[in-house]
């Protein structure tokens, strides 16, 4: 008898489990914003929620690939309040530092300025900065977290030889993030197996479609867009033009311009969410750094507004 209660209950735990709906956390691109979402996931922790996968664009990738190896977010915090982020997106090279040295040695804070600023090496390599900085940062912050088992997770980038959307998983994770965050004419492309990976939120700013593909059952996006647009329509009858199809396919930039499809994968995507959480985030940019504490309490603000439904949320799941 026993063993017959044994079994019942190992069935009944492995239906329960089997049966147990996925979570995934979608994180979007916004450059400087991306504090606000740090903010957001310390009430996601808060609620309970199980997140079994993460994916993430350009800032969304650093955040999700950190949490993905085991930061808390208020490690996240700790880190964003901490670090000059500035100097880290600008090669090191701190504003504050070049302003004081412009004073003593004028000549000195021009040699750095003009290797910062190489137009020739811009062109030939589309990109200001080279990225080791944050690279090597990033390293760091995974080498910590070594010995924790991660979560599934995908960073989304572009490849812009061909303009086509690239999930990265394998590899070095660090890099998979600086790939992602690649903001095309700032940060040079990573290349990789012939692609010239660069930030993902090009094609696809707020992946939910990726973690629906990934098994997702329901999943909770957290979007730094601020000034939402309709989908776009091509200029009529040009996309249907012979001349218009061989330019395009030379140049899949142009191609991409002219369609916009990211606007309306954005549009779906938001849709698609089953808890879509949008900080508001007045008067900053992508380069707002020196507003993380605000940005951060913004994204409290979101996720505490959202707590209710979280909850919720960890009920379905559980």
């Amino acid at each position: 008898m026993k063993r017959f209660l044994i079994v019942i209950l190992c069935a009944t735990l492995a239906v329960s489990v089997s049966g147990r709906k996925t979570v995934a956390l979608v994180l979007g691109g916004g450059g400087a914003k991306g504090a606000a979402e740090v903010g957001v996931m310390k009430y996601i922790e808060r609620s309970g929620v199980p997140v079994d996968m993460v994916v993430g664009t350009s800032i969304g990738s650093v955040v999700g690939g950190l949490y993905s190896v085991g930061y808390s977010a208020d490690e996240m915090d700790r880190i964003f309040r901490s670090q000059e982020w500035i100097d880290l997106f600008s090669d090191g090279i701190s504003m504050d530092n070049l302003l004081n040295e412009l004073v003593d040695s004028p000549l000195s804070v021009l040699d750095k300025v003009k290797g910062l600023l190489d137009f020739k090496s811009m062109v030939k390599e589309l990109g200001i900065v080279k990225g080791d900085s944050i690279v090597g940062f990033l390293d760091r912050l995974v080498k910590e977290k070594a010995d924790r088992r991660p979560i599934p997770f995908r960073a989304v980038a572009v490849d812009l030889k061909a303009m086509d959307e690239v999930l990265l998983r394998d590899g070095s994770l660090p890099m998979n993030m600086r790939a992602s965050m690649a903001i095309p004419l700032v940060f040079r492309p990573v290349q990789k197996d012939g692609m010239l990976l660069a930030d993902g939120g090009v094609l696809n700013n707020l992946p939910v479609d990726v973690a629906r593909n990934m098994g997702a059952d329901i999943v909770i996006a957290v979007d730094l867009t601020q000034n939402k647009h309709e989908d776009y329509e091509a200029p009529g009858g040009l996309m249907e033009k012979e001349w218009a199809q061989k330019i395009f396919d030379r140049v899949p930039w142009l191609k991409w311009i002219v369609q916009r499809p990211d606007r309306e994968k954005y549009n779906r995507n938001v849709a698609d969410a089953d808890l879509y959480i949008n900080p508001v985030l007045d008067d900053c940019s992508v380069t707002s750094f020196s507003k993380v504490d605000y940005m951060i309490r913004q994204g409290e603000k979101a996720g505490k507004k959202a707590l209710r439904k979280l909850k919720k949320i960890k009920k379905k799941a559980k």
